[in-house]
């Protein structure tokens, strides 16, 4: 039987899977409540030979690691590529496919989600991806209930194939590390996820989206319309042409207009209705801006002054609004750009003309852009109600740089020459630096959440082992795989963590994992690292369950899911990516 502190560190980690499972607690709570459990044992009854100070130190050791450090570090990386852009290429490359081959297309976005959430979080890619899959289902191209689950699926496998894919298998290099197995390169067990991905990829691509409901007509909703003023750039081709050719250029959903007196070619306006993302991709094709370019250099410069990020936000006319009756040409707006307006329907008929100069109403939407201070001050005086959830204005200027840093912090850790804690702090701290994340907005970036559960797995992870937990519970499922083939050892181990996964956490699933795997590998007579590598994998094959991982749900509300529908197509792909990996191991490491 084990001992106190062994008995201890097992029930702590029950403790902490029920806490995850049963939901009442919030994450970051059960995770401090587990460091704060395994201070208060060790300092109440310390370990053979140490003082009652040493188990704070053990309990608190997470916020000090170097995977913490790493794991943050990625999430800046991560966050310069999504705000400067750098990612905006690949996403109109998908969209302009999407629009072709709808069946190739999702193959397309498989494989480009798995490349790209190599080297970049999960979370990010499945950002990029929703407004796209959501916008061409609402354009006619396959529900986004049927393509948003296997597109976070490739995601979640992507992410497994290198040691940076995800904050969890820096969290089993790194306790698998302390243990004493070599350091893994980043690209160090690529080849054996790409082989399993052979059978699993036809399985994303032609089974899972029949597997899932249709569920277009729940998630519909009308994105709102803006008036808009394109003002075309004075050394552009479009200058002289007529209207016909300027809508060949304009994407789906934009609807384009020349202002009355302009003699039926294109000068230096433009009228245009459409959603945001609509207007601000015809401009882009257009070369035009949607706010004068004297007014939006000088938001820009009081951004590079001030060090804050511009702000899009919507803002509805209320009742006791001095803008009402106004038209934008005649309000005077100070400190912020007006990009559109969205006409409000009228009890009435409404007599406005269809254009962004008509006289403003009560309930209608402006479109603006400034600083965030100018912006509130601009709703406070005008009688305006913000909207929540302003957007930032990605800094496109900066992209080359973003990714330029992110592929040098990659390159130098996948060459070996520095370790991918000092490439990837190195590369945080150069998007602060070059101005591609601002280091005031790097709230947004850093996840609490992600940083507490971290902590709190690498401390219980330490007292599984040094508790002599791990050996126990070790011997005890050695007992039982010893009559099993090293295949069927490893698809065992896979099984064993993929359900704690699936159904509490997978930085809880790592860190008991871990250590288990170590004691099982001496125990068998077997190598230890393709051990580890089966809890690594484990900890990833969340497919079947929306608590599972934080890409599930974000998934949830956008495809309406149910508990069912994770189920349905996620067991057989957890099935066929255990088969697969399994024998991959196998063959990989001769065993």
């Amino acid at each position: 039987m084990p001992d106190l502190h062994a008995a201890g560190a097992i029930l702590i980690a029950l403790g902490m899977f029920y806490g995850f499972i049963n939901g009442r607690l919030r994450v970051e709570l059960v995770s401090l409540l587990t460091i704060a459990a395994i201070a208060l044992l060790l300092y109440v009854f310390p370990m053979p030979g140490q003082d009652k100070y040493a188990g704070l130190a053990l309990a608190f050791e997470g916020f000090g690691h170097y995977a913490l450090v790493t794991i943050c570090s990625l999430m800046i990386l991560g966050r310069g590529m999504v705000v400067t852009g750098a990612l905006d290429p690949a996403a109109r490359a998908l969209a302009q496919i999407w629009r072709t081959n709808k069946s190739f297309a999702l193959l397309f976005t498989l494989v480009v989600c798995m490349l790209l959430s190599m080297v970049i979080n999960d979370t990010p890619v499945l950002v990029l991806m929703i407004p796209i899959l959501v916008q061409m289902a609402v354009q006619g191209g396959m529900p986004a209930s049927k393509t948003l689950m296997p597109v976070n699926a490739a995601i979640l496998i992507g992410g497994m194939s290198t040691t940076i894919g995800t904050s969890t298998n820096l969290l089993v290099v790194s306790i698998a590390n302390d243990l004493g197995m070599r350091p893994l390169n980043v690209f160090e067990f690529t080849p054996i996820v790409l082989f399993a991905m052979l059978p699993a990829l036809p399985y994303m691509w032609l089974v899972m989206p029949r597997l899932l409901p249709d569920n277009t007509r729940a998630v519909a909703v009308e994105s709102r319309h803006f008036l808009a003023k394109l003002r075309i750039a004075k050394d552009s081709t479009l200058r002289g042409k007529t209207i016909e050719e300027a809508r060949g250029r304009l994407p789906d959903g934009v609807e384009a207009w020349l202002p009355p007196g302009a003699g039926g070619h294109v000068g230096h306006r433009v009228l245009a209705t459409g959603t945001f993302e609509g207007l601000q991709e015809a401009a882009r094709k257009l070369s035009a801006t949607l706010a004068p370019n004297w007014l939006v250099e000088r938001i820009r410069a009081d951004s590079g002054r001030s060090g804050k990020d511009m702000m899009v936000a919507e803002m509805i006319i209320a009742p006791d609004s001095r803008l009402i009756g106004l038209t934008p040409k005649t309000a005077g707006f100070e400190g912020v750009a007006m990009l559109g307006i969205h006409h409000v329907r009228q009890p009435l008929r409404d007599t406005r003309p269809h254009t962004p100069d008509a006289p403003m109403k009560e309930g209608d939407v402006l479109l603006v852009m400034g600083m965030p201070d100018d912006l509130h001050r601009f709703a406070e005086a005008d009688g305006l109600l913000q909207l929540e959830g302003g957007q930032e204005i990605v800094r496109s200027g900066k992209a080359p740089v973003a990714f330029a840093i992110m592929f040098g912090s990659v390159g130098l850790a996948s060459a070996g020459l520095v370790p991918i804690a000092i490439s990837a702090l190195t590369g945080a701290i150069l998007m602060f630096a070059t101005g591609c994340v601002r280091f005031e907005r790097v709230g947004r970036a850093l996840s609490g959440q992600v940083i507490v559960l971290v902590a709190a797995s690498i401390a219980l992870g330490k007292f599984m082992l040094v508790s002599g937990a791990a050996g126990w519970l070790g011997g005890l499922m050695a007992a039982w795989l010893q009559y099993l083939p090293p295949a069927g050892v490893l698809a065992a181990i896979m099984v064993f963590v993929t359900t704690l996964t699936n159904f509490a956490s997978n930085s809880a699933a790592a860190a008991v994992g871990t250590p288990i795997a170590f004691n099982i590998a001496a125990k068998l007579g077997l190598p230890a690292e393709p051990l580890v590598l089966a809890v690594l994998f484990g900890c990833n094959l969340c497919y079947a369950t929306p608590v599972a991982y934080q890409t599930n749900m974000m998934i949830l509300a956008e495809g309406d899911y149910t508990f069912g529908d994770y189920l349905r197509p996620g067991i057989p792909l957890v099935l066929i990516m255990v088969a697969a990996l399994s024998a991959s191991l196998v063959f990989w490491y001769g065993i």
